[in-house]
């Protein structure tokens, strides 16, 4: 437990800005030292933690890509020109753009990719700060929650789903419809918060929205900028691929093909493509890839499984399963258990330990899948009250900082606090609805 506590403390800490992967990798080397996890059980765990780690890495790698040749600014330009000079046009193209980031990609990347696109976009429309707080907020919050409706945009739900033994098809065909409205009601409770904070008209762009206007991107490389050339009805094809590619991991995990091998495809001929039509040589992209994913997710699995060794597993079950006895119980308590283990632990390690702690309840598989589901809600969605729920969250915090725009966790809290506790319950309540719904047709 104390290797459990430090690890976390570090994690959030980030003592000269080490990143996370080193204290999960430290953590996991004491747990191994002291016994509590086998030597033979890191097999399992690999089986577990590698296959969702790719998928992440591979569809991180597509991201850089199309980061590399300019793709989201194109998009970013194009958001500005269908704002029209309306603010709160502007808000809703900039959740959606948010959205769909994590939804084409993942939580992480969609934080990484968009939060300098949007700080150069508000500073090129010359808003105030206060002015900019609302979508620089509200597109964290959007950015982060949007890994509930399909798992594969989150690595901690891909390895939940490899635990719980349940595919990406069944996941989506069961959570897509809920967590989807309850994204809706949270832009919507966003917006009426913000509303009256969002300037009514913007004033003209001080700065064109160029590739090369990005040139502080962390992600970017300026130098090539000046001779790219890739017109509007590329970017709208490979716009396509990208859409096809997404598909096709849910036509692969229904017909029982790894996930990862998928993913893993796509990023190779999106790398190939770009080496072939425009000359750029992949190594810069694979360079950027986010390796230390692997380290960290196999590290923080390891303290979760020494955990789980030590008897935490069989306290929570011990607790919990007297109260899990029905769908609606199961929601609706381990929706709401997970929503606080995230805030208070990170939503990495409380995931896992609830998804291993429902493995070894002996519930019916209906109720075990509702559980399962309700608690990726709390976990994605519910995490979001403190900015220590997820990984995603500290790192906007980041990225905030670096571009001179240092946010104070008060005023995080202020917004969060009115927003995430009632859609937290709304999206419970949907998912409930919605699986009866599917019971009663005769779908689960």
């Amino acid at each position: 437990m104390l290797t459990f506590f430090f690890t976390m403390m570090l994690i959030y800490w980030r003592p000269k800005g080490i990143h996370e992967a080193i204290p999960a990798a430290v953590g996991a080397a004491i747990i191994l030292v002291s016994g509590a996890v086998s030597l033979s059980s890191l097999v399992d765990i690999g089986v577990k933690v590698s296959g969702a780690a790719v998928t992440i890495i591979s569809t991180f790698i597509m991201a850089l890509v199309l980061e590399s040749i300019g793709f989201f600014h194109w998009i970013a330009a194009m958001l500005a020109e269908r704002a029209n000079g309306s603010g709160v046009r502007l808000f809703w193209y900039t959740n959606a753009l948010c959205f769909l980031m994590t939804l084409f990609f993942n939580n992480d990347g969609s934080i990484i990719i968009t939060t300098p696109i949007l700080l150069l976009l508000l500073k090129s429309f010359q808003l105030k700060r206060h002015e900019q707080l609302p979508y620089l907020i509200s597109g964290a919050l959007i950015a982060t929650a949007s890994s509930a409706p399909i798992g594969v945009s989150n690595m901690v739900n891909l390895i939940s789903l490899k635990i719980i033994d349940m595919s990406l098809y069944l996941q989506t065909a069961m959570m897509f419809v809920p967590s989807m409205l309850g994204l809706l009601f949270l832009v919507g409770m966003l917006f009426a918060v913000f509303y009256n904070d969002l300037p009514r008209t913007l004033p003209p762009l001080s700065i064109p929205i160029t590739p090369r206007s990005f040139y502080q991107h962390p992600l970017s490389n300026s130098d090539g900028y000046d001779s790219l050339k890739i017109s509007e009805q590329k970017m709208k094809a490979i716009l396509l691929f990208v859409l096809v590619m997404r598909a096709s991991l849910f036509v692969a995990s229904y017909l029982h093909i790894p996930v990862e091998w998928v993913a893993l495809a796509g990023a190779g001929l999106l790398l190939g493509w770009r080496w072939y039509a425009l000359q750029m040589k992949p190594f810069d992209v694979l360079q950027k890839a986010p390796w230390h994913i692997l380290v960290f997710a196999f590290g923080m699995y390891i303290i979760v499984y020494g955990l789980n060794g030590a008897g935490l597993g069989y306290y929570l079950v011990q607790q919990l399963q007297p109260y899990v006895s029905n769908s609606f119980h199961a929601i609706f308590i381990m929706g709401s258990l997970m929503s606080v283990l995230s805030n208070v632990f990170n939503n990495h390690p409380a995931l896992m330990i609830g998804t291993l702690t429902l493995t070894e309840m002996h519930i019916d598989p209906i109720v075990l899948k509702a559980a399962y589901l309700a608690m990726i809600i709390g976990s994605d969605i519910g995490s979001l009250l403190l900015p220590t729920g997820t990984l995603a969250t500290l790192l906007w915090l980041h990225i905030l900082k670096k571009y001179r725009y240092p946010l104070l966790w008060s005023t995080y809290t202020k917004i969060s606090l009115l927003v995430i506790p009632p859609t937290v319950l709304v999206t419970l309540t949907i998912l409930y609805g919605w699986i009866f719904f599917l019971s009663s047709i005769h779908l689960l």
